[in-house]
């Protein structure tokens, strides 16, 4: 049977944010999905509040035995192992998949998502020059508050740019395989924020505003509060041959590029969880996002060019993308294999249903 899958990874054992996220999911007869890493925990004690069902828990010594070929090669103490619960989950036929982390304490109107959202305010699709989708950055975070904020991997030179009030966006009802739900508390800024204004933060919208970034307009999404749907599976995927700040900024690039390609944006939600942020490094954090200062933009560049030919499965589309930016010198070639066993694994997965 066919059910909503939640896949995270750690390197402690269950937070207050897990416990709770556990009590919700179990509500909806869920799963979560723990990927651990070699400091991470050997057991994993939810203190008896599931049933043996809810939690499937991957220490990082039991992985090379998991029926798949990308484990062994992706890197240790690096957030792309959670690649292992995507593939978990989608090996157990997830209906849909919900990632986020466990410093992410799931609020009072938390529920599972659904792909159509009505009443969702609108922003068009931007082209470039060439009529072709893309060019244009889109600060959605402030639609959702009248502060001075910016989600993290959003170029600076592009924060000062004005965004269409939210009571001019037409409202409708939207449908799209992808969704990122903002966070109160710890909102995912970036180091320069943090170490300029940094405080706790709540976005001043209603609970129930949504947005929908038509395609052409860039925004980067994170791995926090994200739901995928099976179409777009091969999105998931985490890059480990980069920036630990910018795998999954770099991930969002590409997953809204190809979104493109079926005329699919990403929705983006009001808050529905409250990050109680694990300890962090603001030097080290700027240090690591550097490189996503420098390229961020060139990237979108970069993938807007893209001309795909042959099958527009999201497989292909993927592997174009990490094609063009490894010939860039984004990526070192060294990415290209794990692309590779990801998509092999996601082929052998389809094949034994």
């Amino acid at each position: 049977m066919k059910k909503m899958y939640c896949v995270i990874t750690t390197v402690q054992p269950p937070t207050e944010s897990v416990l709770e996220l556990l009590r919700r999911v179990e509500g909806v007869n869920g799963t979560i999905v723990v990927v651990g890493d070699r400091k991470g925990p050997e057991k994993y004690n939810c203190e008896g509040l599931h049933s043996g069902k809810s939690v499937r828990f991957f220490a990082f010594a039991d992985q090379p035995g998991l029926p798949f070929r990308l484990p062994a090669k992706l890197p240790v103490g690096h957030y792309a192992r959670k690649n292992i619960g995507y593939l978990l989950a989608i090996a157990e036929h997830a209906s849909v998949i919900y990632e986020t982390d466990d410093d992410n304490m799931p609020m009072s109107h938390w529920g599972v998502r659904r792909q159509e959202v009505d009443n969702c305010r609108v922003v068009p699709v931007q082209l470039t020059e060439n009529g072709r989708p893309g060019g244009e950055w889109y600060n959605v975070y402030q639609n959702f508050s009248d502060e001075f904020i910016w989600p993290r991997g959003f170029p600076l030179e592009r924060v000062p740019q004005a965004v269409i009030p939210t009571e001019q966006l037409i409202q409708k009802s939207c449908s799209s395989p992808v969704h990122q739900g903002l966070v109160n508390g710890s909102p995912d800024v970036d180091a320069i924020w943090r170490m300029v204004f940094d405080r706790d933060f709540d976005f001043s919208c209603r609970r129930d505003l949504s947005i929908h970034l038509l395609p052409g307009n860039w925004c980067p999404f994170n791995t926090q509060n994200t739901w995928f749907w099976p179409e777009v599976y091969p999105l998931l995927y985490i890059p480990s041959h980069c920036s630990f700040r910018m795998c999954d900024i770099w991930k969002s690039f590409i997953a809204q590029r190809c979104l493109w390609e079926i005329d699919k944006g990403v929705i983006f939600h009001a808050p529905d969880v409250v990050q109680k942020r694990n300890f962090h490094n603001m030097r080290q954090d700027f240090k690591d996002e550097i490189p996503g200062y420098l390229k961020n933009m060139e990237i979108a560049k970069l993938l807007e060019a893209i001309s795909f030919t042959g099958r527009n499965d999201m497989g292909n589309l993927l592997y174009g993308c990490y094609e063009t930016l490894v010939r860039a010198g984004i990526f070192p070639k060294k990415e290209m294999p794990l692309v590779e066993c990801w998509l092999q694994d996601l082929e052998n997965i389809a094949g034994c249903r």
